[in-house]
């Protein structure tokens, strides 16, 4: 059961993230207000990894810009640890 609310967890965050990449690229194009990078970063960090990476090749969008990069990288990255650490510890 709780796998099953986990799965659930992040397709959902996955699919918001990548809406709202969507949606901020679409703003973009438009010249209108933009979704703050600190929101986007906090759907990465929740779990929307894939969703964002998706986006990010779907929309060429945020693909180019370092500092952003930096800490989506980043965030990926302390995912990477996080999950082979629990894998490590409780996979077995």
């Amino acid at each position: 059961m709780r796998r099953k609310i986990l799965l659930i967890y992040f397709l959902l965050i996955n699919i918001i993230t990548f809406l709202l990449r969507g949606i901020d690229k679409w703003k973009a194009i438009l010249k209108k207000r933009r979704i703050s990078e600190k929101i986007l970063l906090i759907f990465c960090a929740l779990g929307g990894r894939l969703g964002a990476i998706l986006a990010m090749e779907a929309f060429r969008h945020k693909t180019v810009k370092g500092k952003f990069l930096i800490w989506f990288y980043g965030i990926v990255i302390l995912w990477i640890i996080g999950g082979a650490s629990l894998y490590l510890l409780f996979g077995k």
